[in-house]
Formats: C-alpha cells, structure tokens, sequence
C-alpha cells in the first residue's frame, strides 16, 4: 500500500475543509515576529512530523527509519518523529490556532503539499530558512523546483518528496494509446475513465489539457475547464470521482484509464505491466510536499540541519528507493545507478523517479489560487464532484 493509497482512503478531507475553503484567516505574522529562541545549541532535538508510510524503514523493524537514524547518531540531535498528518486541511486546521495567536506548535518541522505550503507562506506562519546551514539544498535541488510562485528562491520551503500527476491507463485492455489528456473523452472511455475529487489535486491537469498556460492561468481558463466537466458529466462519461480507491478500480479493469499519481502506478506497474503512465503532450502536474519551519519553532537550526541531510545524494537515494516517488535531487540517480542491487540500479532508469529530459519538458506547476479565488471556485468545483 501506498502512503496515497492509505491517505485518499479516508476521503478528501471535506470534515475539515470548511476552514480552509473559506479562505485563511485574517492573521498575517510580520518577519520580525516570526522567530523565538533557537535552543538548538543547548537541546540537541527537534519535533518532525509527517505523512505516513513517507520514510524508509527497517525490513525487520518497522520503527527504525535508517536514514533519520544516520543522522541522529552523526549530529548527536535527537529526534522525535510523528507520523500525524492525515490530510492537509486537517493538519491546517489542527496547528492554525496556534499560529494565528503567536504560539508556538510544538512542532519544528512540518510536511504538507505545496499548494497549501503556499498558505502557510502568504499568512507568515513559516521562517525563512539559513542556507548557510544547507550547502547540499543549494547545491543538490532541482532546478524545476527551485522556483514555486508562492516561494520565489524556495527561502520558506524546501521539496520532501515531489510527483507527477498524470494519466494512468490499461493499454491491453483498453487496445490503444493515450498521447493526450483529449484521449480520455472519446466513445471508448465513456463511464470507463475517473478523475480525482480533489481540486488542488486535479484542476493543474484538465487545464493543461486545454492548453491554458497554468503558470498564469484565469478564470477564463478554470471556467472552460469546469464547463468541459458538466458536459462529461451529464453524458455519464466520467464514472466517479475518487481519492485513491481510483487503484482498486484500474487495477480490476472496472476502469480503463484515470487521473493518477505517479508514484502509486510505480507500484501497480510492478504486479500489472499492462498498466501505464502517460505524461500528456500538453503537460502534467509536477509536485510536491515541502519541509516548513513553523513560526516559534524552537529548535530551528537543528532542523535546518535534518533537511540537509536529506539533500545529499546517498541519503536521497536511500529515501527514493524507500518511498517511489519523484527524487528532488536528481545527483541520486547516480548513486542508485552504480548500486550492485539489479532492482535498485533499475530505479535510476524508471523516468517515474527520475523523470527524462523529455518529460521534464512537458511538466508545470500551477500558479497558487489566491484565499480570495477559493471560495468560489471550490463552491462550482464541488458542486460537480458531488463533495
């Protein structure tokens, strides 16, 4: 099971998504009334939390994370790791109140996706980072995540793990290629084709597939694509929109192609070769879910040293493998490449880690939805979907 295949199971997070969908609160913190005392020099630990299933571990214990273990023992800083965020609504939701009231969250280091790193940001609830502290992160990121419109220089934020959303499909069963998001609305597909239910997770795409530049995309553009969906709609074309159930679904054959995570087809790929990830000619979604310094955090330079550690090539190398996602830092291609392990060595060739030069070319990342956009283009989002 997938770390998104257990998290989309439990829904799109619609308990906690009034909050959110209403905009940010009101509550920008100024620079200068970000930071509190860094005690890093005198208590040697930090607070990490993340996502489950989103780290390497022990084949035979599964509580021991290796790489977080190598960097324990060579800085001497101990951490204490929390798998506890379920979903990215219900985490804001969860340590908001203390950073709307100047608190802190008790936590030193956070991962969420980047669209909703993007609020964090605009609201001045994360710190800026030291590079100073971070000589691999200079040196090591990707280029083509260096650079989020909500992040210019990435100075608040720095890629976990990144991923592809694109389209997945059954090529033997459905008897044809997919080239182009336009593919999956001919007669062959109807009521055989699911799309995700989430918008953040699902608008980058069906744009891109309307040739709208989503660098810079407008209302025009979100609308076009929303009036494409009623259509598809009414016509039964779509059978459903999903979370991550959409595995169960391409897997039995019940659907023939859908919106899909890259790192989820890695591991069907593995049981079904039949099964495929497409890049479409008009480009796909790259993202990802970023490391963030909350506001107060008291132990900061510690953590700014943790993700470091994950910015060099053996350590990301190490994590890729683990987690089968797209690796933030492309030098660990050639550290999995020159690996004795024949399934390992493959990894650096699978162009669902390390995307080709062709691929990244085709690739983009939305620019953010303003907390004044979102009301209003969730409300016509989920009257389609059915949220």
């Amino acid at each position: 099971m997938s770390r998104r295949s257990l998290l989309r199971a439990l829904g799109a997070g619609a308990g906690a998504a009034a909050l959110a969908g209403c905009g940010v609160p009101a509550a920008y913190v100024e620079p200068g009334d970000r930071a509190a005392e860094d005690r890093s020099a005198r208590e040697k630990k930090l607070v990490f939390a993340n996502w489950p299933l989103y780290i390497d571990t022990d084949d035979e214990d599964a509580q021991l994370r290796p790489t977080l273990a190598e960097f324990e023992k060579a800085g001497g800083i101990s951490v204490k790791y929390t798998e506890e965020i379920n979903d990215n609504d219900e985490f804001f939701g969860k340590i908001s109140p203390a950073l709307m009231n100047h608190q802190d969250t008790g936590r030193d280091l956070v991962v969420v996706s980047d669209w909703m790193c993007a609020r964090y940001v605009h609201l001045g609830w994360v710190q800026e980072m030291d590079r100073s502290r971070q000589p691999n992160v200079a040196r090591n990121l990707d280029p083509l995540l260096r650079k989020p419109p909500f992040d210019p220089g990435r100075r608040h934020t720095v890629p976990w793990q990144s991923g592809i959303t694109g389209i997945a499909y059954n090529r033997k069963k459905l008897g044809r290629e997919i080239r182009r998001t336009s593919e999956l609305w001919k007669d062959d597909l109807r009521g055989r084709v699911t799309l995700l239910a989430g918008l953040d997770e699902a608008f980058c795409l069906l744009m891109q597939g309307n040739g709208a530049d989503v660098t810079r995309w407008t209302a025009d553009d979100f609308h076009t694509m929303t009036d494409q969906l009623r259509r598809l709609v009414s016509k039964r074309h779509i059978r459903r929109f999903t979370g991550n159930d959409y595995i169960k679904d391409l897997s039995s054959g019940d659907v023939l192609a859908c919106q899909a995570y890259s790192g989820d087809i890695i591991q069907l790929q593995a049981d079904n070769p039949d099964i495929e990830f497409v890049v479409p000619e008009e480009g796909a979604e790259l993202w990802a879910e970023s490391l963030m310094i909350p506001n107060l955090a008291r132990h900061k330079s510690n953590a700014e040293r943790l993700i470091d550690h994950y910015y060099q090539p053996e350590v990301a190398a190490r994590l890729a493998t683990a987690v089968n996602y797209v690796c933030p830092v492309p030098a660990a291609r050639d550290v999995l490449a020159s690996s004795r392990d024949k399934e390992v060595a493959e990894l650096a060739e699978n162009p669902l880690i390390f995307p080709s030069d062709d691929m990244r070319k085709r690739l983009g990342t939305a620019r953010d939805m303003t907390s004044r956009e979102r009301p209003a283009f969730a409300k016509e989002w989920n009257e389609i979907v059915g949220l």
